[in-house]
């Protein structure tokens, strides 16, 4: 009996699975606003000069006399006439006016409020010379998205996903909430960087619980819904930005449901496909009966026992622990290859997607209504990308979507800038491609890597109804008969595959179960 078997004879996808999924998937929501925040609290508003501090405002053309125009008849955003130039010498405004020297803005600057009253570039003066420092804190969070995602995966292989969810949620809460109330601009960026760390974990750890919990043949609705309660997050956040323009308030208010997650995170179950690889069977016993009970199905649950989990588990048990380590991501040459081609996988995905999403305000339309198309072309894309992955497969729908997004993005870098109807609808179908990737990568990515090293494409193989694997050697195995189906020389896989039996056969009368003292750490 594999796995899969014992979560269908405790109910399958039933109450227990219906309920762990909504409250997991839930923080998803506000995850969409942290990822893309700073288009709103870090908008650059029209912005000029402020004039010397004894300037008379009020007198009529006072504040024009300081001001340099551009081509286009604007007031120039980083410069000032060192002395007021009285009268336009070209009153057309086609041309910079005045032949007077100009300075930088040494007092300051005026911005106009109308639609953001208060942004982090407001607040420090993020223009001009200073105008990388707002990029700069958009990539510190994306550093700290990298740090999550390789400190956090790690620890959800060695801990558990249930406890690292809960630290996440923590950390999210607490580092948001700060950066509302930093006072300073590197605090700020110190504490965004530390929400990008939890929330890459919150982002692996959610795919990778509930899809541990989950049948086969419910994965791929699994995977599509986690991406639809992202893509709702987006029209969330236009709306949420629109009600509650000022950045610290809009900061505040999608930190703080974060200490609600933290609290309801304590009743989640933990992943007992972990609690397996891990070789702590007793615990993978009271988790499976807890579900049995959850899911109305207690005499299943009843008739589970650990000597059926060791005859059910009996792989997993022997090779499960001996293998734990992601040091076997670059030793293993089938998880070598597989770590390699979705490393490449997740950087083009990433790379194009915050690229496109992270210059709202380049379009040339409102902000908030670019936010919502492109959160609008998420549900089509993903609903097609949905019914690829069921009906051809993972990789068909990972190779189209990136191809297509590939295209799109290419032919929009030669049309010209006048062009911005064509441009935006290139952008949003991009987008829309890009997005549903996503939504396929994270599904591939988890049935790909086996339990223990789960949270660490043409040469992909297919996962289509297959099992997931709970050990390298299930990999290995896989990759094995994909070689063989495509063709391939045997010669080393079959080397290495006598090598790895021999091992297990030692394994077998080395590796003892868990004992029972660690049932301590709870469910």
């Amino acid at each position: 009996m594999a796995f899969n078997d014992l979560l269908l004879q405790v109910g399958g996808a039933g109450r227990f699975q219906q309920i762990q999924v909504t409250l997991v998937v839930l923080p998803l929501l506000l995850m969409a606003s942290h990822n893309t925040l700073q288009n709103f609290t870090a908008a650059v508003p029209t912005h000029h000069c402020r004039p010397p501090a004894d300037t008379n405002l009020s007198k009529d053309g006072e504040l024009d006399a300081w001001l340099p125009r551009d081509r286009q008849g604007r007031p120039e955003s980083c410069l000032r006439f060192t002395s007021p130039q009285r009268g336009l010498p070209f009153p057309n405004g086609t041309e910079t006016n005045g032949t007077g020297a100009t300075e930088p803005c040494t007092h300051g600057w005026i911005y106009d409020n109308s639609t953001f009253p208060s942004t982090i570039v407001m607040e420090w003066d993020l223009v001009c010379s200073r105008r990388a420092l707002r990029q700069l804190a958009q990539s510190l969070y994306m550093v700290g998205v990298l740090l999550g995602a390789m400190i956090f995966g790690h620890l959800a292989d060695r801990l558990g996903r249930r406890k690292v969810l809960i630290l996440n949620y923590l950390q999210t809460a607490v580092s948001g909430t700060c950066a509302a109330f930093a006072p300073n601009f590197p605090v700020y960026c110190a504490f965004r960087l530390l929400s990008g760390m939890s929330l890459a974990g919150i982002s692996l750890n959610c795919m990778t619980l509930n899809v541990e919990w989950m049948p086969i043949h419910t994965r791929a609705c699994v995977g599509t819904l986690i991406g639809y309660v992202y893509s709702l997050g987006q029209f969330l956040l236009a709306g949420v930005a629109y009600a509650v323009p000022h950045w610290r308030y809009l900061q505040l208010l999608v930190s703080v449901p974060f200490f609600a997650f933290f609290i309801y995170s304590w009743f989640f179950i933990e992943s007992a496909r972990w609690y397996s690889s891990s070789g702590r069977l007793d615990l993978t016993l009271k988790a499976l009966q807890r579900v049995a009970w959850i899911n109305g199905k207690r005499e299943e649950g009843a008739n589970l026992s650990m000597e059926v989990l060791r005859a059910s588990l009996q792989k997993e048990l022997t090779l499960g622990k001996g293998q734990a380590s992601a040091v076997e991501l670059l030793r293993c040459p089938a998880l070598r290859r597989l770590f390699l081609c979705l490393s490449m996988l997740w950087f083009a995905t990433s790379f194009a997607y915050y690229g496109l999403v992270m210059d709202l305000q380049g379009f040339g339309v409102s902000i908030y209504l670019i936010q919502v198309i492109f959160g609008a072309v998420d549900l089509p894309a993903k609903l097609v990308g949905f019914l690829v992955i069921n009906s051809m497969g993972r990789r068909p729908a990972q190779m189209a979507s990136l191809l297509l997004a590939g295209v799109c993005i290419l032919i929009n870098g030669v049309v010209p800038q006048d062009q911005s109807i064509v441009r935006t609808s290139l952008a949003v179908l991009g987008k829309g491609c890009l997005a549903a990737s996503f939504n396929c990568i994270f599904l591939y990515t988890g049935e790909l890597y086996p339990t223990v090293i789960r949270a660490a494409t043409a040469f992909l193989p297919e996962t289509l109804g297959q099992p997931l694997p709970d050990t390298v050697q299930d990999v290995e195995d896989r990759w094995a008969s994909t070689q063989r189906q495509q063709g391939l020389s045997p010669g080393h896989t079959s080397r290495l595959g006598g090598k790895r039996r021999q091992q297990r056969q030692e394994r077998k009368q080395m590796v003892p179960l868990q004992a029972s003292a660690q049932a301590k750490d709870g469910l």
